[in-house]
């Protein structure tokens, strides 16, 4: 539609305003309206502040409201599901988080009793005090294990050392695994490197390695100089790098030094009993709540899709009950994104609100302010970005900063406001008198919703609306205009019917 229908109830005749090889009226046709599927955050927090208030359930009463909405497709916002079965363990009270929650699944191990635990992080632990679980059966017949059910055996646990599983062992330290010692839980291995080779006349050919650890120069060396020199300084090495040495063994061409790995660290999960276990027994079970909740099912069939609760809760403006937060309450004074950069700009105490009163212009100034300079420029988009990321939302954020955010228009304004007569002064050839005019407009209808919003217990908040109402009574809208005084014709009332001569 097109042109002016009239006012119902009160125009009998609606206009068509056309004009040649335009739109005519031959163009006209009914369309058929949709609503649109954004929310409202503004309307709907300051719905749920109100609720809060009375002490009413500030989700129970927005879900009200989007349900009297007139709309063919109903709009949910991700905690219809969650009031209906409001006590879970879990405590959660949107369906987002719900159904993410049900599809968690919490990693366990088996610790050194035979007990699951939570698996916990990580840590660097010597050797000497990992563990490995073993569980033996005392009453086992040899050979017979497919016959003998092991549920009714006898069963002791048994933590032997790493120390004696080569598998273990195998990326740790250098040289060829071999046994050190046998104890009552197995061989004890260590590892095995070649320190030197023999020659027939009583000398030694040093390994570069041992030459480079000792810091010696000589390659060849007499035995007794080996034995009384380089050996104690060769122990004094490897103890220094935990592989203390055990003993040297002869072979017929070569000295081979057995060393243990004991002192060495690895990364091992450490149970709830203080021993450290390598490679425990795992298992992903449903979180702790969830095994004792019946609404498992229920839970799994909710969509994991991050709906508005969620997203108020993600930005901050509401608690996990609801509660619209201060900066939730900021929000909803105004429409948009606008009210996200006014309340992140109030929780930076170092914000200068001298700054940010004429920062606000750059909510409404778009692209054309900023000429060739980086748009998303200023101090307004640096907090916004701090504190809701560089996350884009449909109608409010775009990068971390509202949707028609530019840089520029803070300058503008504020030497408009020192000298109303300089406005001419910033046209150029991409910003003209009515897009500074506009923005001025723009600017003072929020300063217009700061000075008129609600109260609220935050004293930046208060010296905001006292320094935008004083800015209001010393400035003007640029639509003020002197206008001539009617003529007499013009104060007559139009007669819009067509009168055709007849002939």
């Amino acid at each position: 539609m097109f042109g002016r229908a009239g006012r119902r109830g009160i125009d009998e005749t609606g206009f068509v305003l056309i004009s040649a090889n335009e739109i005519r009226m031959r163009d006209g046709y009914p369309c058929q309206l949709a609503r649109s599927g954004m929310v409202d955050w503004g309307a709907l927090l300051g719905l749920m502040s109100v609720a809060a208030d009375r002490e009413e359930s500030p989700f129970a009463e927005a879900v009200r409201v989007q349900e009297r909405l007139f709309s063919t497709k109903p709009i949910f916002l991700g905690v219809e599901e969650s009031m209906k079965h409001p006590a879970v363990p879990c405590g959660l009270k949107t369906d987002a988080e719900r159904a993410r929650h049900v599809r968690h699944r919490v990693r366990e191990m088996l610790n050194s009793r035979g007990e699951w635990e939570p698996y916990p992080k990580a840590s660097e632990v010597p050797l000497r005090e990992i563990r490995i679980y073993d569980l033996r059966f005392t009453n086992d017949a040899p050979g017979d294990d497919s016959a003998v059910e092991r549920v009714n055996r006898e069963s002791q646990i048994v933590n032997r050392s790493i120390l004696t599983e080569p598998a273990a062992l195998e990326k740790v330290g250098t040289g060829t695994l071999c046994v050190l010692s046998e104890d009552d839980e197995g061989k004890i291995y260590g590892r095995a490197i070649t320190v030197a080779d023999k020659l027939n006349d009583e000398r030694v050919v040093m390994g570069k390695w041992v030459r480079r650890l000792t810091n010696w120069s000589a390659r060849q060396a007499p035995l007794s100089v080996w034995k009384e020199k380089v050996v104690p300084l060769l122990e004094k090495k490897l103890a220094q790098q935990k592989t203390p040495l055990v003993r040297f063994t002869n072979h017929p061409h070569k000295i081979v030094a057995q060393v243990s790995l004991a002192e060495l660290t690895m990364r091992v999960p450490v149970d709830a009993h203080g021993v450290a276990l390598w490679k425990p027994k795992e298992r992903e079970v449903l979180p702790p709540d969830c095994a004792q909740c019946s609404l498992v099912p229920v839970c799994r069939q909710l969509s994991t899709a991050t709906g508005t609760a969620l997203l108020w809760r993600r930005l901050g403006l509401v608690d996990a009950a609801g509660m619209p937060t201060p900066r939730g309450r900021i929000v909803s004074f105004f429409q948009q994104g606008d009210g996200l950069a006014v309340a992140a700009a109030l929780e930076d105490e170092g914000y200068p609100l001298d700054e940010l009163i004429y920062d606000l212009a750059n909510l409404d100034a778009g692209f054309r302010f900023c000429g060739e300079e980086n748009r998303w420029a200023g101090r307004l988009a640096m907090v916004c970005q701090e504190r809701f990321g560089l996350q884009s939302i449909p109608g409010y954020l775009e990068n971390g900063a509202p949707l028609k955010y530019g840089s520029g228009a803070e300058q503008v304004v504020a030497g408009i406001h020192r000298n109303p007569l300089s406005k001419h002064g910033w046209v150029t050839e991409l910003l003209g008198a009515g897009d500074i005019d506009r923005v001025i407009i723009e600017w003072r209808s929020l300063l217009r919703q700061i000075a008129h919003a609600p109260d609220l217990d935050w004293p930046r908040w208060r010296a905001l609306q006292k320094m935008a109402k004083a800015i209001l009574r010393e400035t003007e809208s640029p639509t003020l205009t002197d206008l001539p005084p009617l003529e007499y014709h013009q104060t007559k009332r139009v007669d819009h019917r067509l009168v055709l001569r007849r002939h």
